[in-house]
Order: structure tokens, then C-alpha cells, then sequence
């Protein structure tokens, strides 16, 4: 091999010549001339790799300085790119001539000279012109046969070898360079949507270096990124959670895609809420606690800058749900401790909102929601919990499981809660997380006397608009309450609508008369209703047709009032 490294330049002359040689004819001569030589061909081409993998750019011009024309005229011609491994070992060696970072306008133009002969050798449309089909068919191949397998060989060569030298943790670095490693992600970057180049974006995906810093282009992993959220690609599960967990940016643009996609007028009912979150994949690779303590921090975000609104609320509450069925959905796999995904949170708070109440005895769900209210009011009350984070930090876990609140708001008007009191504070927190002080204390009283009031409307026959209204805190004299404490009592008045007899035969015509961001509450709420009811079991005739009604006829109505 020493002796072989030695007589490099005057090899490289003869191969050369040869390369000038064959391109001048298509001679069956010259033909006959290509195929005798494509032995010894390989074997230099493999040994100018070796040779070039150690150096960059500048060293490998200076050693060989047409090297671009041997290279350049070997990639066109297709006996020799259609022989063994010759496509793999000129790929790699344009690989180690690409500057991952130019530094001068001749390393510029040699990148995308280097860009084009890659996209020449991956596409099938850059080999279809006459004169190599001819040559082609004298092959005895035909151009779809031929520019297919060409293609699919090429691309099962370099994963091949990224696998194999990967095999068992042990990292290629001794034998492929970082930096080719870099070069060929970035030569990917054009060619990202091409069917046939997908194997070869996941072995790279999936390929980690020995050392700690990514070793593929930020460009490479954007651009992927970008393809699959626009459904250009479809890549694994296992590819697409390590694009995320190596490039933080990538995570964060997909996490805000879903969220601009569910916030959009036409994603409103949980079901299809569910369908889009699952699609993304999000909850999936939320499995990992990396993952997800990055996805739930821009919720968190989210929920600050719009104030808690009932359309957020929601997001995360499914999103949660997809995320505990993607977490429970295999028993075999190592999982990480609940402690890793909510690290401030209580962790018996934990896991008493994780029971699910379709695993609860329907006459159990009042018992849980005592419980519930009794140790998270302790946690918040006892301000010497350090370990247990703010306030702040149980109400945003309160708000991942808020079906429970849900069930609390149905439960204060079903006439099961023994006392109504653990409930109230329980939806109190929830609309309004505030430590304790005047305002809470306010809000209680506000809270007492709305669900008494209400109690009372189911026994009021007839039943009218201005009734609810006065309820609702519409008079002059309600106009002090706090907002949190307005969305709380709409709750309680959406489910007397929802329950009582009097309220189906008002329910849409009080809901009309509030503004367009109190219909688009009620929506959301009517629509997590109807989701929950369908799920345990507890929709009944005449709630159910109640809720499809509305939710028909008050999207009608909102879709009419924005036009």
C-alpha cells in the first residue's frame, strides 16, 4: 500500500490520460477499452480516497492539482459509475474535496461544481441525456431499469458503510472524517425530496460521531426538518426523534408549527385535535424527558402570552393525553421517572392526576376530586415545600390533566358532591392561580355564591335569557369581578345549559348574545364536554344532541360573524 501511495502521481497522470481518452469516442473500442480497465480503476480511485480523506481542500489542490478534471470526467461517464463500487468511492472523494466552511471564491466555486456532480450522480433526470443513453443501452440496459438501480446501488453503498462502521457504538471517526461526514449532509441538502435518498437521510440522522459536537450541517438538519413538517418526506419515528434531540432548533420550529396548526379556526374538537398531535409526532418523541421539557416549556410560554385562553387550555390538556398513551403504550421499554418530566411539580400530585377516570368507578370521580383539591391545596398553602416548586408550577401541571377540572365543573351541578366547597377551590385554582391573598379570598366568596344561585335556576320555570345573564355578572353592579372568576362561572352556566331541561331550550341563544371571544370558549368547552362524554360512557340522547347541536350551529355562526 506504501508502494502503491508513492506511485500516486504517476498513476493519477495515467488515469488521466485514460479519463481524456474515453470521453473523446463511443467507440466500441473505447467501450471495450473502459470495461478492460475498471478493475484497476477501482482499486486507485480507493486509494486516492485514503489519500484525500486526510487532507483539506488547499492540500489536496497543491498534491493533485487536476483532480477536479479526473474526478469531473469519471462522474459522466456511466461504465464507470455503473461498476461496483465507483460511485460510492467518487462520492466520497468529492466529499472530502467540499469545503464545509469556504474561505475563499475558489473554494466557493468548488463547492458547487462539487453540488452538481452529486446532484448528477443522485438524479435520474441529470442522466437522461441522449448521448449517455446510448451508451446506456449499449450496455444492454434500458433508462428505466438502469437509472433506478444505478441510483438505489449508489445510496446502499453509503449507508452500508455508515452502518457498518457504526456497528455497536463504535464511531467511524478513524475511518470517515467528521468533516466528510459534514460534507456529505451538506451535498444532501438539494436532493432532500428525492424518493430514492431517503435511506441515506436517516443513516445520517441516526449516525452520532465520537466527539460531543454535531458533526452533520445545520443546513442539512434544517432542511430535513423542513421537508418533513411539509410532508415532503415521511421519515421513521427513531430518525425524526434524533433530528429533535440534536438540534434544538429543529424541535422548537416543529413544536411551534403544530401549535400555529391547532390555534388555526378550523382545528377545534379534541378528536381532531388528537389526530394532528399524533401526526406530529410530538407526543411520541416527548417520551423522551428531553424532548419534552423543551415542548413544554413554549406551551408554558404559550399560556402566559394569552393569558390561559379555554383554546390553549385545551391544546395542552390533549396533548398530555396523547403524550400518557404514547408513554404507557409499551411496558417493555425503559422509561424515565415521572420526576424527569414534571422536575418541579409534587410527585404524589403526580400520580393522582394521572389516574384516569375511565379506570375509576363513575361513583368514585367525586372521592378523587377531594382528594385532588386536598393535597394540592396543602402543597400550595404550605410554603415550606421547596422541592415542590411555586404555586405556578402545580396549577401548570393542574392544567396538563385539566380533564379532572372538567369533571369537577359537571360534578358541582350533579348534585354527587357531598360538599361542593373542595370542588369550588379545586376549579377556583384552576382559573385563578394566584397565591393566597384579598383577591383569592374574593373570588371564593364570588365563586359560593354563583354555584348556590345556580343550584337554584334548576327549579326556576320558565327559565329566560336575563336570568342566566344576571348569573353571568352582566349587571353593573357584578362589573367588579375578576376575569379569571368570569370564566369560572361560565363554566358552571355552560353545564347548567348542558344538564338542565330549561337551559337546553335557551342554551344558543344565550351563548349568542356574548362576545366573539366568550362563543369561542363555550365551543371549546362544548366541545371537550362531548370528546369526554364519548370516551367514558356518559353521553346520554339528549346531552348529546344538545352539544352537536350547539357546536354545529355556533360554528355557523362564528365562521358567518368573521366573514
Amino acid at each position: 500500500m506504501a508502494q502503491d501511495r508513492l506511485d500516486l502521481p504517476l498513476n493519477f497522470e495515467f488515469w488521466l490520460n485514460k479519463a481524456v481518452a474515453w470521453g473523446q469516442t463511443t467507440t466500441l473500442e473505447s467501450q471495450q477499452d473502459v470495461c478492460l480497465h475498471l478493475p484497476q480503476l477501482q482499486k486507485f480511485l480507493q486509494q486516492i480516497y485514503e489519500t484525500l480523506k486526510h487532507m483539506d481542500f488547499s492540500m489536496a489542490i497543491d498534491r493533485f492539482p487536476l483532480i477536479g478534471q479526473l474526478l469531473g470526467r469519471l462522474c459522466w461517464n456511466p461504465f464507470v459509475i455503473g461498476y461496483d463500487e465507483n460511485q460510492k468511492i467518487l462520492m466520497w472523494c468529492l466529499c472530502c474535496l467540499y469545503c464545509s466552511e469556504p474561505q475563499n471564491s475558489i473554494e466557493v466555486e468548488a463547492n458547487i461544481w462539487i453540488r452538481s456532480l452529486l446532484c448528477h450522480l443522485l438524479s435520474s433526470s441529470k442522466l437522461g441525456l441522449n448521448e449517455v443513453g446510448s451508451v446506456i443501452q449499449a450496455l444492454g440496459y434500458t433508462s428505466p431499469d438502469y437509472y433506478p438501480e444505478l441510483l438505489k446501488n449508489m445510496v446502499l453503498s453509503l449507508v452500508t458503510e455508515l452502518r457498518v462502521n457504526h456497528l455497536n457504538g463504535f464511531s467511524i471517526q478513524k475511518i470517515i472524517p467528521e468533516r466528510q461526514i459534514k460534507a456529505i449532509s451538506l451535498l444532501c441538502v438539494p436532493l432532500l425530496t428525492l424518493p430514492d435518498i431517503l435511506p441515506l437521510l436517516e443513516a445520517l440522522l441516526t449516525y452520532h460521531g465520537g466527539e460531543p459536537k454535531e458533526i452533520l450541517s445545520s443546513e442539512f438538519l434544517e432542511g430535513v426538518n423542513e421537508a418533513f413538517l411539509q410532508k415532503k418526506i415521511v421519515l421513521s419515528e427513531s430518525a425524526v426523534f434524533s433530528l429533535w434531540l440534536r438540534h434544538l432548533p429543529s424541535l422548537e420550529k416543529a413544536t411551534l408549527h403544530l401549535f400555529e396548526k391547532l390555534t388555526s379556526r378550523y382545528i377545534n374538537i379534541p378528536e381532531e385535535l388528537e389526530g394532528v398531535i399524533k401526526d406530529s409526532l410530538l407526543p411520541q418523541a416527548a417520551c423522551h424527558p428531553s424532548i419534552f421539557r423543551i415542548v413544554d416549556e413554549i406551551f408554558r410560554n404559550a399560556l402566559l402570552e394569552t393569558n390561559g385562553t379555554s383554546e390553549v387550555l385545551t391544546i395542552i390538556q390533549v396533548f398530555t393525553q396523547c403524550f400518557v398513551q404514547a408513554f404507557q403504550k409499551d411496558s417493555k421499554q425503559l422509561k424515565f421517572p415521572l420526576k424527569s418530566y414534571f422536575p418541579y411539580a409534587s410527585p404524589s400530585l403526580v400520580m393522582i392526576l394521572l389516574q384516569d377516570p375511565e379506570d375509576l368507578p363513575r361513583g368514585l370521580w367525586c372521592q378523587h376530586l377531594n382528594h385532588i383539591s386536598k393535597t394540592l391545596k396543602n402543597i400550595v398553602e404550605d410554603q415550606s415545600t421547596q422541592s415542590c416548586g411555586s404555586p405556578f408550577e402545580q396549577w401548570f401541571l393542574f392544567i396538563h390533566f385539566g380533564e379532572w377540572a372538567d369533571i369537577a365543573a359537571e360534578e358541582l351541578l350533579m348534585w354527587r358532591a357531598e360538599s361542593p366547597e373542595a370542588l369550588l377551590w379545586l376549579l377556583a385554582f384552576y382559573y385563578n392561580p394566584h397565591d393566597q391573598n384579598q383577591e383569592w379570598i374574593q373570588t371564593m366568596v364570588d365563586v359560593r355564591a354563583v354555584h348556590g344561585h345556580i343550584m337554584k335556576l334548576f327549579d326556576r320555570t320558565p327559565l329566560s335569557v336575563k336570568d342566566l345573564q344576571a348569573v353571568a355578572g352582566e349587571s353593573s353592579e357584578d362589573g367588579t369581578r375578576q376575569p379569571s372568576t368570569q370564566r369560572f362561572i361560565r363554566h358552571l352556566l355552560l353545564n347548567f345549559l348542558l344538564f338542565s331541561s330549561e337551559g337546553h331550550t335557551i342554551a344558543q341563544e344565550f351563548i349568542i348574545t356574548q362576545t366573539d371571544e366568550i362563543i369561542d370558549e363555550f365551543l371549546n368547552l362544548i366541545a371537550r364536554a362531548k370528546s369526554r362524554w364519548e370516551r367514558l360512557g356518559m353521553e346520554t340522547p339528549r346531552t348529546g344532541k344538545l352539544a352537536r347541536d350547539l357546536l354545529q350551529e355556533l360554528q355557523c355562526y362564528r365562521t358567518k360573524h368573521v366573514l
